[in-house]
């Protein structure tokens, strides 16, 4: 079974919906491993700033630290073997290392309808 591993920079969080802007990538990927944990693939997400022991117990990851720095992250690992530095997998990467198809790795799209509340109602 393949076994994914992304180690994320510093951030406040994974989805990349919060701060001032949303960040589609991180929202892209936070989907995706997602929806591969929901099929029962082993994939997971460590931060930095929540689980620094994970950076430091990897010879990869730390190895890429130590001689990179943490501009370098995100590093990515399949089946412990280093695969990419600096940037995430894209879903066709994704798709191909758990034998899945890309279109299984995006969220369906949301209603379009808004629903409306009327605060001033009695």
């Amino acid at each position: 079974m393949t076994k994914v591993e992304i180690f994320d920079p510093a951030m406040c969080c994974s989805t990349g919906v919060c701060g001032p802007s949303v960040d589609p990538e991180l929202t892209r990927v936070a989907a995706a491993v997602f929806l591969l944990e929901n099929k029962g693939c082993d994939i997971k997400r460590y931060q930095l700033t929540t689980e620094p022991k994970k950076f430091a117990e990897n010879s990869e990851v730390n190895k890429v630290l130590h001689e990179k720095g943490p501009e370098a992250l995100p590093v990515i690992l399949v089946n412990d073997q280093l695969v990419k530095v600096g940037g995430y997998p894209s879903n066709e990467e994704l798709a191909e290392w758990f034998d899945v198809s890309p279109e299984e790795l995006k969220l369906k799209e949301q209603p379009k309808d808004r629903l409306s509340i009327d605060l001033n109602q009695k």
